[in-house]
């Protein structure tokens, strides 16, 4: 898995915010009522609009393993378009690429 320079800085750095922090993120991920594949382009959605492209590898790479296709990723990329505009497509390029770096 790809995890971005900034979050490993975060890791390696910051320990003590890092363990909470991802034992939040296990307990969402285990309340939450969508399948992997749903959860994984949805979180895709979110990082696009909010312009978080560095975890777009990252999350691509999980939503691939969960089955999602190429399409269905440019789909959730591209999904938050009419709401917060052109911004997401900056996260396109990081999202095929991961994409298709795994398809190799």
């Amino acid at each position: 898995m790809t995890v971005s320079a900034a979050f490993n800085a975060f890791a390696h750095e910051a320990p003590q915010f890092q363990q909470p922090w991802m034992a939040m993120v296990g307990q969402l991920a285990a309340a939450t009522s969508l399948d992997a594949k749903t959860e994984e382009l949805a979180y895709l959605a979110v990082l696009a609009a909010a312009g978080m492209e560095s975890g777009i590898p990252f999350h691509v790479g999980s939503a691939r393993r969960a089955g999602a296709s190429r399409d269905e990723v440019i789909s959730a990329i591209l999904v938050g378009l009419p709401a917060v505009g052109q911004r997401v497509i900056s996260s396109l390029p990081a999202a095929l690429a991961a994409y298709d770096a795994a398809s190799q």
